[in-house]
């Protein structure tokens, strides 16, 4: 006999589900890279500046982080998400970082599980926190009083609205409907007190789309791009875990889809960079990889998968030395291209190549520029 379990379960047991597949297994995209290896900077051997000097913290939606880097949306509803959530947020009140949660829809259906997300903000009073719906769900009846509801449950400083339309067309029980993503954004960027954060999950923004969400309203685009974590490969290996042979497969053959992480932040910036925040998310695992998204035109980088490990295994002190050696691997590369501050790292002279300067150009994008910006 079959037994169904109600929505508000499901969802529960999905979000367990996705953190013991990315605990256990190996997720990363197996032939797509982030395309950083293609992005060198240029070394200044006279960099005239003092290392002691550097000073990494940025403006971000109004807010001062200590860093430019972002820990980015990971889990909630479930009862081990709890755990998670309360050590990654340790870490990001330590550190004086940004933070997002995973989404909140499993509390919305079922707010008795509000607290794996709600704990984030109770051992995180200073922190920007930023509170995450799906578009799916816009599309689907969720409305203004959600939003607000996702926003007050952690009394969050942004919302993210997340796009995962490869993940959705992939699960069993996904939800395809993505006719009004568009328009509800809109909605919510216009009715919502607090900026609106468009954030993709592993297969990038092209200009195109971006430019479409600078007009919708949001704040900020998450590119969320291809090269790290692959969650056609989680679907693929959640669809094997239930014997799902035709989902399996599906998954593998989506593994490696998407625009990867350093031509979507290249993207995005061409197209929106002087007038909405960007966040480099997808891959970047060192400092030298978020020195890279900024100097390309990220305004910070989001970090997933390195973290949650060591936050699910060791706690808030593994997950701050993480943090504290990226954080000095950026401080290193900013002394090496003699940048005094994130603005100045920001117009950093950067000579890309590969297979990422043969897509940006295919696109129209012009490189020789990124490579003369700074005398």
């Amino acid at each position: 006999m079959v037994i169904s379990l109600p929505e508000k379960f499901l969802t529960s047991k999905r979000k367990f589900e996705h953190i013991e597949i990315c605990l256990k297994h190996n997720v990363k995209m197996r032939e797509k890279s982030t395309g950083f290896e293609d992005v060198e900077f240029i070394h200044r051997s006279l960099p005239e500046i003092n290392k002691h000097e550097i000073e990494t913290s940025i403006d971000f939606l109004g807010h001062t982080l200590n860093a430019p880097i972002i820990i980015a949306g990971m889990t909630g509803g479930h009862p081990v998400a709890k755990k998670i959530n309360a050590e990654l947020a340790k870490a990001a009140q330590d550190l004086s970082i940004g933070m997002g949660i995973g989404s909140q829809r499993a509390a919305i259906e079922n707010p008795s599980l509000a607290y794996t997300y709600e704990i984030a903000r109770k051992v995180a009073p200073d922190i920007f926190l930023i509170a995450n719906l799906g578009a799916p769900q816009l599309v689907k009846g969720y409305s203004i009083d959600e939003a607000k509801k996702a926003v007050k449950m952690i009394d969050a400083d942004a919302l993210a609205i997340h796009l995962n339309p490869l993940q959705e067309a992939l699960q069993s029980e996904g939800e395809i409907e993505a006719r009004g993503y568009l328009k509800n954004i809109q909605r919510i960027a216009k009715e919502l007190d607090v900026p609106v954060i468009a954030k993709e999950t592993g297969a990038g923004i092209s200009g195109e789309d971006a430019l479409l969400l600078k007009k919708a309203g949001v704040a900020a685009i998450d590119i969320g791009g291809a090269g790290g974590t692959s969650w056609s490969g989680v679907e693929s290996i959640r669809a094997k875990n239930r014997g799902d042979k035709l989902g399996e497969e599906l998954g593998k053959t989506y593994w490696d889809w998407g625009i990867p992480t350093a031509v979507s932040t290249v993207e995005v910036a061409e197209a929106v960079g002087n007038y909405l925040k960007i966040i480099a998310t997808g891959g970047i695992r060192s400092g030298l990889d978020v020195a890279k998204a900024l100097a390309l035109g990220a305004d910070a980088a989001g970090v997933a998968l390195p973290f949650l490990s060591p936050a699910y295994k060791e706690g808030a002190r593994a997950v701050i030395l993480k943090l504290k050696q990226m954080i000095e691997e950026l401080r290193v590369a900013m002394f090496l291209v003699g940048a005094r501050n994130i603005s100045e790292l920001k117009q950093s002279n950067v000579v890309v190549v590969g297979k990422t300067a043969d897509w940006l150009k295919a696109r129209g994008i012009n490189l020789v520029k990124l490579s003369k910006r700074r005398k």
